[in-house]
């Protein structure tokens, strides 16, 4: 998950950005850019804040559960697509350095140049280890980094910062150098490898793009996404499309993650005994995942609630739990009908709960079975760790609002973009991508050598 809070100010970021003006002469301009003859909304700025940013994107989650955005990096700027994930904060893209274990072919990678590597000594390097210091032997080292997934995969490279041309909602074009990771060794056992080609770190720590883009004074420090059943969806930072009204519920500012208040859980509106249930609101993870004893009391109430129905077990290699009808099911809405609605009511908020309909835990395979979209979080190695992922945020606007550590959702129409958008922006956003697990164990560089089985390339000079 996130970094915690770092010391590093604006004012060194702006000294950074200074010395990026350097290598990128003319890069970071805004203002400079022609008038977009189209029609377009310029949304008003918040104390001196520009506007915010949208993006489409792309994906669902199943078969696939994999929901990206594409970002353009370097001078000229070539286009990657990231896995959104509000579950860690390092932003990195698989690159040329050269790479080991990446899954996509050489001239899809990022390439580094030398000039653009961030040094141990520097304060952004501070930042994506921090509350660790990091390991240099001498101050001009190159800053590396390691993140390590619960699903055991990990990501290691080094750390670099380049130009990113993001376009504003009122349709101009910024070039602003941001910091980043190069990963040039990528470890992933699960069955599909990750078609995007990075993953955008989306937590609230200092080292994510958002904070980088407020430490700029570009933007608010809030972000939003809107994902849709069909594939496709939307993502924005900053608050201009907030939609007003919207409940909120304080997040923990003492975790790493977005952290609820206590839960309790019902299931078809009824009490379930099951309290102070804290979840994490994950948009890296494709499911939902509950700690042993929770997932195991909620399985069975699920299953009595199918006592009588017209349902069967059946074994299906998309989940563990699945069923069949009398006929291949051709989508959710032919056998939600079956089962119950259940739903997370927050303590100490006002009356702020999640509600869950059957469609938000369950999937239709291929093979036209339902299957349960809830899994067993202490077996997949999350410990007692609950995690609301992609199949329950579906067909929700979830904001992540960082500068007043709450988070609020509201049930939306996520397959188009907001109509008031520019026309630049695409439309029609249903396609599909792939699948990750996107909550983090750690995020600083390991220092203990490698197993024989497990041989990993480390400290590579670029």
């Amino acid at each position: 998950m996130d970094v915690k809070k770092s010391k590093a100010t604006v004012a060194l970021m702006m000294m950074f950005m200074m010395l990026f003006l350097v290598n990128f002469p003319g890069c970071f301009s805004a203002a400079s850019q022609q008038p977009n003859n189209k029609k377009s909304t310029h949304l008003k700025p918040h104390n001196g804040f520009h506007s915010s940013f949208l993006f489409p994107v792309t994906g669902n989650v199943y078969p696939l559960g994999y929901y990206s955005i594409s970002l353009s990096i370097g001078n000229p700027p070539k286009v990657f697509e990231f896995d959104i994930d509000t579950g860690s904060d390092l932003t990195w893209v698989q690159c040329d350095a050269p790479c080991t274990g990446c899954t996509k072919p050489i001239d899809h990678l990022y390439k580094p140049q030398k000039h653009i590597l961030v040094s141990c000594e520097h304060p952004s390097c501070g930042v994506v280890h921090f509350p660790e210091s990091p390991h240099c032997e001498k101050p001009d080292d190159q800053c590396d980094f390691e993140i390590d997934y619960v699903d055991h995969g990990s990501v290691l490279g080094v750390v670099v910062a380049d130009v990113f041309s993001l376009r504003f909602m009122n349709g101009s074009l910024i070039h602003l150098p941001l910091t980043f990771g190069c990963a040039y060794d990528l470890k992933n056992p699960g069955p599909y490898d990750p078609p995007a080609a990075g993953v955008l770190g989306l937590s609230n720590g200092k080292a994510s793009i958002l904070s980088q883009l407020r430490s700029f004074d570009l933007t608010r420090n809030v972000l939003g996404h809107c994902l849709s059943g069909k594939g496709g969806g939307f993502l924005f930072l900053g608050d201009d499309l907030v939609p007003s009204g919207m409940s909120w519920m304080p997040v923990s500012a003492n975790s790493k993650h977005y952290l609820s208040s206590p839960a309790e859980v019902f299931f078809d509106g009824k009490p379930t005994g099951i309290k102070d249930l804290k979840v994490v609101f994950d948009s890296g993870s494709s499911y939902t995942y509950f700690g042993f004893q929770v997932y195991e009391g909620v399985l069975t109430l699920v299953r009595k609630g199918l006592t009588k129905k017209p349902l069967d077990t059946v074994q299906d290699k998309a989940l563990p739990i699945c069923w069949k009808g009398t006929k291949p099911f051709k989508s959710v809405h032919d056998v939600k009908n079956y089962f119950s609605t259940l739903t997370l009511k927050f303590k100490d908020t006002q009356n702020i709960q999640l509600e869950l309909q059957p469609e938000a835990y369950l999937i239709v395979t291929e093979d036209g079975n339902a299957c349960f979209g809830i899994l067993n979080g202490t077996e997949a190695g999350l410990g007692d760790l609950n995690v609301i992922g992609d199949i329950s945020l579906i067909g929700k606007m979830v904001v992540y609002d960082n500068e007043k550590q709450r988070i609020g959702w509201i049930s939306a129409d996520c397959n188009r973009l907001p109509n008031s958008l520019d026309s630049n922006y695409k439309e029609d956003i249903q396609q599909p991508y792939a699948a990750n697990f996107g909550i983090l164990e750690e995020n600083h560089p390991k220092t203990q050598g490698s197993s024989e089985s497990n041989v990993r390339v480390r400290n590579r000079e670029l």
